[in-house]
Formats: C-alpha cells, sequence, structure tokens
C-alpha cells in the first residue's frame, strides 16, 4: 500500500496493512488516524481474508470490530460480491444501533451499503432494504428467523449472496438458547445461499475459545479450517502483576437501595458514574432515590420504552456529571464513549459479566479501570467478595450450550415448514446438516409434533397442521420468532407517550388507596386500566410508587466454582481488593455465623438447635439439586437444595447416612422437575412431556460438582445457635 511505517509497527503490521483494500488503508491512515493496527486486526487480516472460520478475542474496545470487518470488506471487493453478502448479528438492538454509524462509515469509504433490521426499525425501511439489498445487514437471530419464514421476504432472492457472518459478543449467544437458535438459522441460510458461511466470532470474556470455535462451525467444524485468534496476552485484571490490592476496585457494604443511592450521590461528583443492577426493581427503586436526592439520573432495562432507553443510550455521549442505571443491557459492547466509573449493587451472575461491566471504564490514557461495589445485604456481600475472588485467580466461566434443546427443534422443524412451505419428511435433516440435536435424535419429536396436529403430513411431506396455526399463528407466527418466554405485562401510557412495561399483579392485587406503579424512576397513580388491550393510563406522582416484575428463570443460580469461593472467603481467605471498614467487619460477622459450617477439608453435616439437619456442601445450586435428587432417603421432602446447603430428614441415622452414600455411588439421578418450571421452556408444549422434563433436568444439574462433592469426607457437628 506504500504507507510509511510508524513508529511502533511490528515487522508482521505492514504486511496485514498491505493485504488491505488501499482505500481502507488510505482511510485508516488519514481519516481514523491510526498509525498502527492493533495486535488482534494485524492477526485477524490474512486467515479472514482467506475465508477462514475464526474466534476473535481481545478486551473491551480491543478494536475487534474493525479486525472483522476491514478484511471483509477488502473481501468484498476484491471478489466483487453483490447484494447481501455479509450479515452482523448482534444480541441487543441498541447494540446494533450503536455500532451503525462505525459500520456505515466504514462501508461507505468502499462504496458499500448497510442496513439494519430489527424489530424497532420501521416497515417503510424494511420494505427499502428488500429493493435496495445493503452490503452488510446488521440484524438480530430473531429478525432474521422473522425474515425466513415472512411470506413478504423472498428469502431465496435475498440471501442468494451470502458468504460472511460476524457474530458480535458470541458469548451471550452461546451461553443460552438463543445460540442453538441462532446455529440453527446459520445453517439454514448456508443451504439457501448454496455455499457454507464464513462464520467470526467476537468476544471479550471467553474461558474456553477452542471449543466454542468448534460449536460456532455448526456443520463445518472439522471440515472447515478455523482459528482462534487472541494476540493480547494482557492479564485478565490488574492484579496479575502485583501483590498489591488494586486499589480501583473497591467494596463497600451499605445494607440497603437508599443507602446505595447516598453513597453514589456523594461520590465522584462531576463524573459520569454507570450503576449496574441485578434486578429492573433495583434500576426502578436506585432510580427513584438518586433523582430525590438531585442526581441527574437515567435508567435502562427490558422493559422501558424505546424512547426511554434510547435517552439512557444518549446520555452516554451528551451528559456529564450524570448517573445511568442500568441491568445487563448496558453490559454488552455499546459504547460508552467518556465514563469514569462504574458501580456494582451486589455482585454480577458470573465474572464474565463483571469482566464485561469493568471494561467499561478506563478507555482514556492516563485512566484506569475501576468498579465500586456496593453491598445491599449479607448474601450479598459473600457473593461480592467470592466473585472478586475468583477474578483474582483469573477464573472465566467456560462458555457451555445449554444441553438437549429439545424444545428448540421443535421449533426450528415448525419454522422450517412455515420457511418451504412443505418439506420431505426424510429431507428435513439436510437443512441443519446434523449439527448437535438436529440429527436422527430429532425423530420422536416429529412424531409428537405430527401426531398432535402441529405439523400434518401427506404424500410424503410435512406442513404446518391446525395446533400451530392455534397457538403460534397470531401476527404472522411472529411468536415462533424468539426462542426465549416473556411472561405477559401491561403497556404503560402516558396520555399517548409510551413509558414502559409493568408486571400485570401490581394492577390487579388488592391495594388501600390510589394504585402507584415505579417506572423510567417516577411514580405514576394509574388512572384506567385496559385489561382487554393489556395497557394501563397513568399521570405523574411524587412518590409512593411500587416497581415489580415476574420472570421465568429469575432465580440467581449459583455455580459450584463461586459457591466453592464463598467457602474459601468464609475460611478467611480475601480478595486482593480494597475493602471498606463496614465491609470488613460485616463480613467478619459472616465468618463468625459460619464458622461451623465450612471446613477446608470437605462437607459438614450440622443439625441445629431446633432439629433441623443440613448438610453444608458449598457446591452450587445444580450440584446440590443433584445431589438431593440421588439421594432421596436421606434428603427433607420439605426444603428444597439451597446453593450451599441440602436439607436432610431430621431422624437422619449415621447408618441411614453411610447407606445413602453407598446407594449415590452407584449414580447419579436427575434433578426432579417441577412441572411450572416448563413454562420457561418455551416451545415445550411441542415436545413430549417425558422429553420437555428430561431436557429441562438436564439444564439443572452439575454431574461433575455433584462427583466431586461426593468424594470428599463429610464431617458432622451440632450447632449452639440457629444461624
Amino acid at each position: 500500500m506504500g504507507v510509511p511505517a510508524a513508529e511502533g509497527w511490528g515487522r508482521r503490521a505492514p504486511d496485514a496493512f498491505d493485504l488491505l483494500d488501499p482505500v481502507l488503508g488510505h482511510h485508516i491512515v488519514n481519516t481514523l488516524c491510526w498509525h498502527t493496527l492493533r495486535p488482534l486486526q494485524t492477526e485477524a487480516v490474512a486467515p479472514l481474508l482467506a475465508g477462514e472460520d475464526a474466534v476473535l478475542l481481545a478486551p473491551t474496545a480491543g478494536g475487534k470490530t474493525e479486525a472483522a470487518v476491514f478484511p471483509l470488506l477488502t473481501r468484498m471487493n476484491r471478489r466483487g460480491w453483490k447484494g447481501t453478502s455479509v450479515l452482523y448479528v448482534c444480541p441487543l438492538k441498541a447494540l446494533l444501533n450503536n455500532l451503525r454509524p462505525r459500520l456505515e462509515t466504514y462501508a461507505g469509504w468502499l462504496g458499500r451499503s448497510t442496513g439494519l433490521w430489527h424489530g424497532d426499525v420501521t416497515t417503510s425501511r424494511r420494505r427499502r432494504l428488500l429493493v435496495e439489498r445493503p452490503d452488510i445487514l446488521m440484524t438480530t437471530p430473531e429478525s432474521l428467523e422473522s425474515m425466513l419464514v415472512s411470506t413478504h421476504v423472498d428469502h431465496r432472492s435475498f440471501f442468494s449472496s451470502l458468504h460472511s457472518v460476524v457474530i458480535d459478543e458470541v458469548h451471550a449467544f452461546a451461553g443460552d438458547d438463543r445460540g442453538w437458535h441462532l446455529l440453527a438459522v446459520l445453517e439454514r441460510l448456508a443451504r439457501i445461499a448454496g455455499r457454507p458461511l464464513q462464520r467470526i466470532g467476537l468476544s471479550a470474556t471467553i474461558g474456553n475459545p477452542t471449543e466454542l470455535l468448534g460449536w460456532l462451525q455448526g456443520s463445518g467444524h472439522g471440515q472447515r479450517p478455523g482459528r482462534v485468534i487472541a494476540p493480547d496476552t494482557r492479564p485478565l485484571h490488574p492484579l496479575a502483576k502485583t501483590t498489591q490490592p488494586a486499589g480501583e476496585i473497591e467494596l463497600d457494604y451499605v445494607g440497603s437501595v437508599a443507602n446505595a443511592a447516598t453513597v453514589i450521590a456523594a461520590l465522584h461528583r462531576g463524573e459520569k458514574r454507570l450503576v449496574f443492577c441485578e434486578s429492573r426493581r433495583t434500576v426502578e427503586e436506585l432510580g427513584e432515590q438518586l433523582r430525590l436526592r438531585g442526581v441527574t439520573t437515567f435508567l435502562s432495562h427490558a422493559s422501558l420504552s424505546v424512547d426511554e432507553r434510547r435517552r439512557a443510550e444518549a446520555a452516554f455521549a451528551e451528559a456529564r456529571d450524570c448517573v445511568i442505571v442500568s441491568t445487563s443491557t448496558l453490559e454488552l459492547g455499546i459504547d460508552v464513549g467518556d465514563l469514569d466509573r462504574v458501580v456494582q449493587l451486589d455482585a454480577p451472575r458470573t465474572v464474565a459479566s463483571f469482566l464485561q461491566r469493568l471494561g467499561r471504564t478506563g478507555r482514556r490514557p492516563g485512566t484506569s479501570r475501576n468498579c465500586l461495589f456496593l453491598a445491599l445485604d449479607d448474601e450479598g456481600l459473600l457473593a461480592s467478595t467470592a466473585l472478586l475472588l475468583q477474578w483474582s485467580r483469573n477464573w472465566v466461566e467456560p462458555v457451555t450450550p445449554p444441553p438437549e434443546p429439545r424444545h428448540l427443534v421443535a421449533q426450528q422443524l415448525l419454522a422450517l415448514c412455515l420457511q418451504e412451505h412443505r418439506v420431505g419428511e426424510n429431507l428435513w435433516q439436510q437443512w441443519w446438516g446434523g449439527i448437535g440435536p438436529f440429527g436422527p435424535g430429532a425423530a420422536p419429536v416429529i412424531r409428537h409434533l405430527v401426531g398432535h396436529g402441529y405439523l400434518d403430513q401427506d404424500s410424503g411431506m410435512l406442513f404446518i397442521g391446525p395446533e400451530a396455526e392455534q397457538r403460534y399463528g397470531y401476527r404472522h407466527f411472529m411468536d415462533l420468532t424468539a426462542v426465549f418466554t416473556a411472561p405477559p405485562e401491561f403497556t404503560v401510557l402516558n396520555g399517548r407517550n409510551e413509558i414502559g412495561r409493568t408486571d400485570p399483579d401490581l394492577l390487579t392485587e388488592e391495594v388501600q388507596g390510589p394504585r402507584r406503579l415505579l417506572l423510567a424512576g417516577r411514580s405514576w397513580q394509574v388512572t384506567h386500566i385496559d385489561f382487554s388491550r393489556r395497557r394501563c393510563f397513568v399521570t405523574p406522582v411524587d412518590e409512593g410508587g411500587r416497581a415489580r416484575w415476574a420472570g421465568f428463570g429469575a432465580e440467581r443460580v449459583l455455580s459450584f466454582e463461586l459457591t466453592r469461593a464463598a467457602r474459601d472467603v468464609l475460611l478467611g481467605e480475601d480478595p486482593p481488593v480494597r475493602l471498606t471498614g463496614r465491609a470488613s467487619a460485616r463480613l467478619a460477622q459472616a465468618r463468625e455465623a459460619y464458622l461451623n459450617t465450612v471446613h477446608p477439608g470437605g462437607t459438614v453435616i450440622a443439625r441445629r438447635p431446633n432439629g433441623d439437619v443440613r448438610w453444608w456442601t458449598w457446591a452450587g445450586h445444580r450440584a446440590n439439586a443433584t445431589l438431593a435428587a440421588t439421594l432421596p432417603m436421606a434428603v427433607s421432602p420439605h426444603r428444597r437444595a439451597h446453593a450451599h446447603w441440602i436439607g436432610l430428614r431430621d431422624d437422619l441415622a449415621l447408618e441411614d447416612w453411610a447407606s445413602a452414600m453407598v446407594d449415590a455411588n452407584e449414580g447419579l439421578s436427575l434433578p426432579e422437575v417441577d412441572g411450572r418450571a416448563l413454562r420457561g421452556l418455551k416451545f415445550s408444549e411441542a415436545l413430549p412431556p417425558r422429553l420437555a422434563e428430561a431436557t429441562l433436568a438436564a439444564r439443572t444439574t452439575d454431574e461433575a460438582g455433584a462427583r466431586l462433592t461426593l468424594a470428599e469426607p463429610v464431617r458432622f457437628t451440632t450447632l449452639l445457635n440457629e444461624n
């Protein structure tokens, strides 16, 4: 390309730079004013130009988007690709909105176009995209599914030119059912395009990238070249090069949301602060408390209207002295710009989430990453301390796709029949190349769908049946495009302005006096409820509102590793971060309270003065559920397993325990499934009941953690108090 090497170029950098399109290279140097490519961008150029699959790993704001897009734009121009040839898939609409200006700029340098397609894009804009197909389509898996099943989209024409797919924040897909859905949709798109699709995953936090790459390749695993590209070898945290406490990571105990608001309002005035909460209700309560203290506050969570969420996103670019309170909606790669501080109420669910949130800060020269933890109660303090201890050990959760997604096999079979109208009863497997659950093992699901009217069968062909029409046909089968279940909510309106959505229980429960809601950080008085259209109308009031949302699978599930880290904390190990005096004092109280329930050499069976007997395994929810199912004669039928302990029969004798352990060593059992829990497994009604229960049971077990726990010695003790 002839660009002079700037100071700091490595030997490989000019070679990689020269492989890019000359026009791109010109703009990288003269428009972006980059003197060098980053290591990830340098190493990604050659394999991506060669069409290889890849997982690109780099810290947050590490240039992953450019590492994928620059080679693909170069390849697009050199190969003369026409039409929609690249998909850029994100887990969140907000992330797509945030990325669009950048991708639009990069594509425009080469005379190429981008298009945005998701649920908030207007119908007129979508119609325009169908006529003027963009070179890069930015979208979500759900929107891809809707395009494939829509009667208004000629999917064979639209996707015929497809060559490559970029999956941003790939770990956010792979860890739940959206990942299986995405893989299945990509296999269908490859068959429509008539060629394998290059797959490029982007992530900042992956504990098992090689396994993730194999999963991402789908039917191409072992047949297509692929590699993990992760040249940035910086430590996962600032403790790896020092034994001193990390001054930018601090843990405090505040005891309530109101106290948290007082601390946040007093600290770091004049700075932009992002506060993460673990529930929508906490976001609302903290937002209200901050506003009462005169703090400019914005909120972001899934039940707020699009306009409210966009105000929060705009605050990143426009406001200065403010606080933005969010659930995980702002965790993923949205460009938060000139952010100063991150605050975390209690602990995030995973170390990976913490790394994402920590990466929101420290982007400006001369600044460092920082996070202030505010524990709202003793459980939050212990969970935060345990998570920080695991983080200090350089441990990150492996990304593991949920096992046995049979319900998604049913969904995909129905979606395929909508897409193709008729599918050969012996040819459907070809659409997925036999990946994962979409092979011969899906035959029982087919039989159930046909037998119960979800599919009809005639002359060797399968097509949509009356039961599927009745269950999913509303709004042109739109309910079939999303793989997660959302509980019903009421839309809340102030005049014509939509504020967000609320739980119907708040509108039906008995109250004394006027009915008031807390939404968007403000209190509202309900003036009218339209039950038939699921709408309620409100007017603003000063205070007194309440927030609540019911959610399937909303309960926090602690892993074996994080629960064992909590035991290590109670045994005296501190994470090497700064603990305030309040946090240290409260942690000392917790250690005293749990003194007789933790043992470094194994587990503890403790009898309390009231006769209650608990097996303190410190093994996590799933391992304990597995152990409880495996030891039915020893476990109390009245208390379900906790992350820390399992309730045992109060009349359990030592010989009974010994006999139960002999039985357990013969094999583990899957946890029993509560029928109500199946409501959170979308499309479970399209499965035989035993398969639906087996699917959910496989997702609530931890055999490895259970076996490790069974192999440990058990200590028997009697507690002197009721703690």
